[in-house]
């Protein structure tokens, strides 16, 4: 009995040296056949896939997805990520066909759905869950332009709020769940999280900021809001609290129109304080949280904006003889100077919309028909793009963006989890 057991634990040694000799020689082979590739390298090719092919490699073994999670990474992205602009595009609008008498409105399959996550996460019951109207969602997408060519690209993600502010890929949603609340979500790693509740007040009377604070590495949501006396009020929220703080507004009669989005450039978020004929700006620094004003190189017209141009503050103005201005602020209490003057020709109602952050170029929409030009500052040429076949369907305002890996807290960016 004892020759029997000991012949089969020798037996059983033999098969576990003769597996563990399988797994080294088939390591052996696969080396050779492999090319050893520096974990540099690899990064550095991963940064230049596009979107889409970088969501799929997350999952294509475990070191790219720890590449792909880590800081270092998501950081290289932002940098190397160009701008867009996001907006929300109607379900209901793009299920019409040509012979229906009513909208049909469904979403596509694997759609991911903002208020669907956000109740999961809450542990709302499935009973309990409130009935979202599908002919109220939308789809977030985002408008792509690049040598004098636009594309339209998706997130198969879709809400039911307006999109009241971005910052670093970060979005600030309406929440349609409840009356005043706010959700802010990346709609690339489709990670989000509500905010409480703030000072209620209707939609026109109200403007949010979004922006990152370099000093002490936190975003901010910054709202500000006038009262029934049109006294402006203003409360900052830090998304790794999530507590409201109410802060001093701008002095009574600054501000008269909250019908622009504020733009966020050289450590403030700047507002234009009237639809036209505006002298000065009223701005709000993200570190100290104080009110001030900005003198304008001159007075803004109904087509004038601001724009934030390589981390500089732009001002964009229609000037005589058919000219567009651009005057540059590099900092916080420094003067404004004049970068060139664009010839337009006659065409006079070139609204700037935003600079493209790796190239450079100038994006302007026209009031007439929608049409959108670009303009090359090193070759100073104004370019009609060409847009794609699809209607651009946008339901609310447009956004600057860029698509990243971005999360809100480096708690949250050291354990990211995507979907």
């Amino acid at each position: 009995m004892a020759n029997l057991m000991g012949d089969k634990k020798a037996s059983f040694l033999r098969l576990v040296e003769e597996r563990a000799l399988s797994k080294e020689e088939k390591k052996k082979l696969q080396d050779a056949l492999v090319p050893y590739i520096p974990k540099d390298c690899i990064s550095n090719i991963l940064l230049r896939l596009p979107l889409e092919s970088l969501q799929r490699s997350r999952f294509v073994c475990k070191p790219w997805y720890t590449i792909i999670n880590s800081l270092k990474f998501i950081d290289d992205h932002l940098k190397r990520s160009e701008s867009v602009l996001i907006y929300i595009s109607s379900i209901k609008e793009e299920n019409l066909y040509p012979f229906s008498t009513r909208p049909i409105a469904f979403e596509k399959p694997n759609t991911f759905s903002v208020e669907a996550k956000l109740l999961q996460s809450e542990s709302v019951p499935v009973l309990g869950q409130p009935n979202i109207n599908p002919t109220l969602k939308c789809y977030i997408k985002f408008l792509e332009i690049n040598n004098g060519r636009s594309k339209i690209g998706e997130y198969s993600v879709s809400c039911t709020g307006h999109i009241r502010a971005a910052c670093n890929g970060l979005i600030l949603l309406e929440n349609k769940l409840k009356k005043g609340g706010l959700i802010v979500v990346n709609p690339v790693t489709r990670k989000l999280i509500s905010l409480p509740l703030g000072t209620l007040c209707p939609a026109d009377k109200e403007s949010y900021g979004f922006a990152f604070c370099t000093v002490t590495g936190e975003y901010k949501v910054v709202h500000l809001f006038q009262d029934e006396l049109r006294y402006f009020g203003c409360e900052i929220l830090n998304l790794g609290t999530r507590v409201w703080r109410a802060v001093n507004g701008p002095s009574f009669g600054l501000l008269r129109w909250l019908g622009c989005l504020p733009v966020l450039a050289i450590g403030a978020l700047h507002w234009v304080p009237n639809i036209d004929s505006s002298d000065y700006l009223v701005s709000i620094e993200v570190d100290k949280e104080r009110f001030h004003t900005i003198p304008l190189p001159k007075s803004s017209r109904y087509h004038d904006r601001i724009v934030e141009m390589r981390g500089f503050l732009s001002f964009v103005t229609h000037e005589e003889e058919n000219q567009i201005g651009v005057w540059i602020l590099k900092g916080l209490g420094e003067l404004w100077t004049k970068q060139l003057s664009i010839k337009t020709g006659c065409i006079l109602d070139m609204v700037p919309l935003y600079s493209l952050r790796i190239k450079g170029d100038l994006v302007f929409k026209r009031d007439e028909d929608g049409s959108f030009y670009a303009y090359d500052f090193q070759l100073q040429v104004m370019r009609k793009i060409e847009m794609e076949k699809e209607r651009l369907k946008m339901s609310g305002m447009y956004h600057p963006h860029v698509n990243s890996l971005i999360s809100w807290s480096s708690r949250e960016r050291s354990q990211d989890v995507f979907y």
